[in-house]
């Protein structure tokens, strides 16, 4: 949380590999529906708000058009889709989400003097998320009997990043060229980059 991921693949974009044989048309389907955001159907404009601001603080984003990430959970929900697997702990993620989220308002209320966890600045953000990654509550009544640790790490942090590095944007940041069909990558020793693959780059300032 913080500070924005600085790339050290300043100017790689994998997208530049739209054309080239790297990508058939399966790939692009799946990488075009990676950038066009599904619109709200699942949780209430409060909640998908709440969302969008913990979002924002998980991974901050510095750029002209940021990754969309909030419409794709809520896709997800709204099609009952998960990974066919969840904590015995945890409840469905239909269930989990809204309860999570209301906690975590309410955990902000209890912090903060009433005020909720969109109303407070970048730093109490930051100080909340990091109380409940550590399973200090200060309103438990509101998780009922799910792990307030557990929904934060495996739930929501865990589909808040895989979300938006699977994001073209987020493949860029970190090199990535994408699905390997249908060209694949033959260089694969310590040291070697096929010639479609990101140049080795460096780090520096996106301020």
């Amino acid at each position: 949380m913080s500070e924005p991921f600085r790339t050290p693949y300043p100017g790689y974009d994998v997208l530049d590999k739209w054309d080239s044989p790297s990508f058939d048309d399966q790939t692009r389907e799946v990488l075009r529906a990676r950038r066009d955001p599904p619109p709200r159907r699942f949780l209430d404009p409060d909640q998908f708000a709440l969302l969008e601001a913990l979002c924002a603080v998980v991974i901050p984003q510095r750029r002209p058009e940021p990754v969309p990430i909030a419409p794709f959970i809520d896709a997800a929900l709204h099609e009952d889709r998960g990974t066919g697997t969840r904590f015995a702990t945890m409840p469905p993620e239909r269930e989990a989400w809204p309860r999570g989220l209301k906690a975590i308002d309410a955990e902000a209320r209890a912090t903060f003097d009433g005020r909720g966890f969109r109303e407070l600045d970048r730093p109490e953000q930051e100080r909340l998320l990091r109380a409940i990654d550590r399973g200090e509550c200060r309103a438990p009544e509101t998780w009922q009997d799910m792990p307030p640790q557990k929904f934060f790490r495996a739930l929501l942090l865990k589909q808040i990043v895989e979300i938006y590095y699977s994001a073209p944007a987020g493949m860029s940041e970190i090199g990535y060229g994408g699905p390997a069909a249908p060209r694949g990558y033959v260089r694969l020793k310590a040291g070697q980059i096929d010639p479609w693959e990101a140049p080795f780059g460096k780090w520096e300032d996106q301020a």
